[in-house]
């Protein structure tokens, strides 16, 4: 990563936060790949210089919380080495109307990678039915993202509905997206580590 990522530069920082958990999605695919110093220096900086303000938005603050559970996660040196989560509320997972749920849960895919925020992933478990619907209004929508966002955590999701048809689905939302690197990763990601799509 840090062959890409300059240390101490703030676009590459930047990059990295927006990225979120999925900067690190290589080590959560092969716990065998040891990340160079160089990479965890720069995943502290980024931690470092970026953390979410008092007013930040929960979209905001659960990405970085996914940046630092990732970094516990995936880098090696403990706990102690990486700054603790930063707690992040999730009453929205209750409250919100399906739309704005599928909208929001599609901000957060990075999070849906293996082991990640757990207690998020439970809470929107029990929304499968939600999500599902948000796919398929997105895809009726041609919201290329969004779909694919939502349709990364349905993979993760223990029972999505079979007539759902996820797998074809995924497929078929990157086919349509006319090459969206955003949209690539996400369907890459839920077949990869979820085994969902083709």
């Amino acid at each position: 990563m840090s062959r890409i990522l300059r240390q101490g530069d703030a676009a590459s920082m930047a990059a990295l936060r927006v990225l979120g958990a999925d900067a690190l999605a290589p080590y959560a695919l092969d716990h065998r790949v040891a990340p160079g110093a160089d990479d965890e220096t720069v995943v502290r900086e980024t931690l470092a210089a970026y953390p979410p303000g008092a007013d930040a938005s929960e979209v905001s603050t659960w990405s970085y919380r996914g940046l630092v559970e990732a970094s516990h996660s995936y880098l090696p040196g403990g706990a102690g080495h990486w700054p603790p989560p930063p707690p992040a509320g999730a009453d929205w997972v209750t409250a919100d109307p399906w739309p704005k749920l599928a909208h929001r849960a599609s901000q957060l895919a990075a999070l849906a990678l293996p082991g990640l925020a757990p207690g998020l992933a439970e809470d929107l478990a029990h929304r499968t039915d939600d999500l599902a619907r948000g796919f398929v209004r997105a895809v009726r929508r041609r919201d290329w993202l969004q779909a694919a966002g939502v349709g990364r955590w349905l993979a993760r999701m223990p029972d999505v509905p079979t007539t759902l048809g996820l797998d074809p689905g995924l497929a078929f939302v990157r086919q349509m997206s006319g090459g969206d690197a955003r949209v690539a990763l996400h369907v890459v990601a839920a077949h990869r580590f979820h085994g969902r799509g083709w």
